[in-house]
């Protein structure tokens, strides 16, 4: 008996011991296929196929206004220096983000702190309408790239007055950095592209989440409450992504979190986006580590699928 209990107890341990290995394989596995992100190039910038956003960072949840308080809350300045700074550790290189004073302030204290991320501004109406707020930005912060907003170029596509965005696409270049067009609505982007303005780049919102109430009303008999995402989008986007010759920076992947409920709805999510995009083209995608290390799980959804 004593001798059976012995072998039991010696299995027992010898499993346990493999399985440990197993799983330090695993990991050492995941931690290498995270260090390998693929990555693009815009211009001269080797930049990470995968970009953190900050809206979750700017209190922009597009949930509710709680979920944006809450995100606003636990993202301070110091919080948002630790997760670009476990981006960097992960490959992530690049981070997007509007132009608001306390992301500025946040790329300032990271980059005093003796770290360094390439930076995307998002310019938000206050600096597409003020030469000297983007000349101080450009100055002061070194963006790889600035973008005209994509609610902004929505709007002005809908009015008649898209051409205000080329201005500005103007004025950028004229300052140095690489120069963009954001947009929730693929028309906005073939127009772009077939009428030959001088861009680097566009950001490509896989949910045309800037449709007008009669637009919605047209397409679905009635409006629903909050903000709509349409499983049919991210096709239509994409086909105009494939079609374009600029590299494309895809966001709102995830539908905002509404593709956040499991795991396989991230990973297929993050799939479909490397899957129907060109091979010069990323992602943007938010993130919210405050209980799960989003940060490396989505780097190896890149590093698998990108």
């Amino acid at each position: 008996m004593k001798s059976q209990v012995s072998r039991r107890s010696f299995l027992k341990k010898a499993a346990i011991g493999v399985g440990m290995m197993a799983g330090a394989e695993t990991l050492e596995g995941k931690k290498k296929k995270v260090q390998g992100l693929p990555t693009i190039r815009l211009g001269k910038n080797e930049v990470s196929r995968l970009i953190i956003g900050a809206n979750p960072m700017a209190g922009y949840s597009h949930l509710n206004a709680l979920m944006s308080k809450h995100m606003v809350q636990w993202y301070t300045t110091d919080q948002i220096c630790k997760v670009l700074e476990r981006c960097l550790e992960v490959g992530i290189n690049t981070w997007q983000s509007n132009s608001q004073q306390t992301m500025l302030e946040a790329l300032a204290e990271f980059r005093k702190r003796g770290n360094d991320i390439q930076w995307i501004c998002l310019a938000d109406n206050d600096v597409i309408s003020s030469s000297k707020k983007l000349e101080s930005i450009v100055k002061t912060h070194k963006p790889l790239a600035v973008v005209h907003h994509g609610g902004v170029s929505d709007m002005l596509w809908r009015s008649g007055k898209i051409d205000r965005a080329r201005d500005f696409v103007k004025r950028v270049r004229d300052l140095g950095p690489m120069a963009g067009v954001s947009s929730h609505n693929p028309e906005v982007i073939q127009h772009v592209e077939d009428a030959g303005w001088d861009v680097d780049l566009y950001m490509t919102c896989f949910y045309q989440v800037t449709r007008t109430q009669q637009q919605l009303k047209e397409r679905m008999g009635s409006v629903p409450l909050g903000e709509v995402y349409l499983p049919e989008d991210p096709a239509l986007m994409c086909e105009v992504v494939r079609q374009v010759k600029r590299p494309c920076l895809g966001f709102k992947i995830l539908a905002a979190g509404r593709q956040c409920e499991n795991p396989n709805q991230v990973r297929e999510a993050f799939r479909f986006a490397y899957g129907h995009i060109k091979p010069r083209d990323g992602v943007i995608v938010g993130m919210y580590p405050r209980y799960r290390d989003q940060v490396a799980e989505n780097a190896g959804y890149a590093a698998a699928f990108g």
